[in-house]
């Protein structure tokens, strides 16, 4: 009988079990030996926690379930007093002003250029209709929102790139309803029309009020000033008229003021006395506003 021989033992882990760091025996014998191999046993533990118990696995339902008979659905009893919606079909169709209700409440007035909830919207570029087909130039109609337009000034600006000079236009131009409502606005472009078009949507959406009284004119005296400009404000007797010059005396016409006193202090800037005659404004307090602040009767400010 061939002496047997013992063969050394290397161990691998193999991946594939969920307990792959235990290490499991493999066998290499020699080559050209044929021999009996002792292969030490394997815990049964391992073993039998490598196993799924058949006890465990609940199989009740399948006692009763036959596949090939058909099955029944068996939907719940509807409750008492319910009411099935109604198909989205069958409904009336929305008319345009509840749709335009529906995106204004969801998007805001931006999108439809016109208020169907009662917002305060002055311009909105949809609202400026295009006209003419592929190729031809986009003409664009005047809005009609009880807004005046009056151009301040038109500059040429240049812009120097690595290629050279790029030539645009600048437009300073105010809009206003001439009953209290004025806005200063700047947009460049490279025609004039259209950076006209652009200065007055911009000045509709920088609208202020300006304080009045019954005279048409300022309540009380304002100074404001706006880079190296700086505006002075007076209130007039009827019958003035508008005394001031430049950018600050269409900013007044535009807002509806008759009888005033301006005085430009400093740079002559058009677009910073615009701007400083609009800080002016804005500083400016009704009577009855300051009453309210202060918790007295209007009658007791003069005492």
């Amino acid at each position: 009988m061939a002496s047997s021989t013992l063969v050394p033992i290397s161990f691998h882990f193999v991946r594939s079990s969920p307990f792959h760091r235990l290490p499991i025996p493999q066998l290499k014998p020699f080559s050209g030996v044929h021999s009996a191999l002792s292969v030490a046993p394997i815990s049964s533990s391992i073993l039998s926690a490598t196993r799924v118990k058949s006890s465990d696995i609940d199989t009740t339902f399948f006692d009763t379930f036959n596949p090939d008979e058909d099955f029944v659905y068996d939907p719940p009893e509807v409750p008492e007093g319910f009411v099935a919606p109604p198909s989205f079909d069958e409904g009336p169709l929305e008319s345009e002003d509840e749709i335009a209700a529906a995106y204004e409440e969801l998007y805001g007035p931006a999108y439809s250029g016109v208020s169907v909830l009662g917002n305060d919207i002055y311009v909105m570029d949809s609202k400026m209709k295009k006209l003419g087909g592929f190729g031809s130039k986009i003409k664009k109609d005047k809005l009609r929102d009880g807004f005046e337009e009056r151009v301040v000034q038109v500059r040429r600006v240049t812009k120097v790139v690595k290629g050279g000079k790029q030539l645009h236009f600048r437009a300073i131009v105010v809009v206003g309803d001439k009953k209290g409502q004025v806005g200063v606005g700047v947009g460049k472009a490279k025609e004039v029309i259209s950076a006209v078009q652009k200065s007055a949507i911009n000045a509709r959406r920088n609208i202020v009020t300006v304080p009045m009284t019954k005279y048409l004119t300022f309540p009380h005296r304002s100074e404001g000033d706006y880079g190296a400009a700086k505006v002075m404000l007076r209130p007039a007797s009827p019958g003035t008229g508008v005394i001031a010059g430049g950018a600050v005396r269409i900013v007044l016409e535009m807002a509806g003021v008759e009888n005033a006193l301006g005085k430009q202090i400093g740079s002559n800037n058009a677009l910073n006395n615009a701007r400083a005659t609009v800080v002016a404004v804005q500083k400016m307090k009704q009577f009855r506003e300051v009453a309210q602040e202060r918790g007295i009767p209007m009658e007791e400010l003069w005492k």
